[in-house]
């Protein structure tokens, strides 16, 4: 069964209830996901699948933040931990910017979560999607919970695998495209990156749907 969850109030911080409730209804593989980058001008979007086991959840790991409330050094730190947890299973689903300019954000976005769901040595049964949408085509259950990544573990924890991931890509295009400063601003639409636009136009990882070049 489907079910949507409308926005509610915003918890202090990210925990297992959600996790949990599943559980106790004999859901075994319960898998938050997320996604790091509709809004960029430029570079992919990214989306994280990850489930944790009831039984061995390892230590610390309810001190997970939503990537966009913890720093740089502290999310590496984070994607290191997850990374080496044999009983974290997770997955990374990638769309580039060309499949973004074909069928658009949106699409793209449930695209690249149904990609990372691929990547999992897992068959969920439960799916915690961080937003307002669902996947449509797919078998498993699911539930959509806006800002999923403050109230969730899982989706917290797959906004920290995508975003690093993506951030980790777009140093690589920096130093490609290096005057389009893709390092610092990670292909938002900054003054400094418009600026750059402006001069240079569009280099090849830019999404041309996307105003200013629409």
């Amino acid at each position: 069964m489907v079910i949507f969850m409308e926005k509610e109030k915003i918890k202090k911080f990210a925990d297992f209830s959600e996790e949990k409730k599943l559980w106790q209804k004999g859901y075994e593989f319960v898998v938050g996901l997320d996604e790091v980058g509709r809004g960029p001008l430029a570079g992919p979007v990214v989306a994280a699948a990850v489930c944790f086991k009831e039984k061995n959840l390892p230590p610390f790991v309810e001190n997970i933040r939503d990537s966009k409330k913890i720093s740089q050094k502290q999310r590496e730190g984070w994607y290191k931990f997850l990374a080496e947890q044999p009983d974290i299973k997770w997955g990374i689903g990638l769309v580039s910017e060309k499949i973004i300019d074909r069928i658009n954000i949106l699409e793209a976005t449930k695209l690249a979560m149904k990609r990372a769901i691929e990547a999992l040595k897992i068959e969920p049964d439960y799916l915690l999607l961080d937003g307002n949408f669902l996947l449509e085509n797919l078998s498993i259950s699911q539930k959509a919970v806006v800002r999923g990544d403050e109230k969730i573990i899982s989706c917290a924890a797959a906004s920290i695998l995508a975003k690093v991931t993506r951030d980790r890509l777009m140093e690589k295009y920096d130093a490609k495209y290096p005057e389009y400063g893709f390092k610092k601003h990670k292909g938002y639409g900054t003054k400094e990156h418009l600026t750059a636009i402006k001069k240079h136009g569009a280099c090849l990882i830019h999404r041309t749907s996307f105003s200013p070049f629409s």
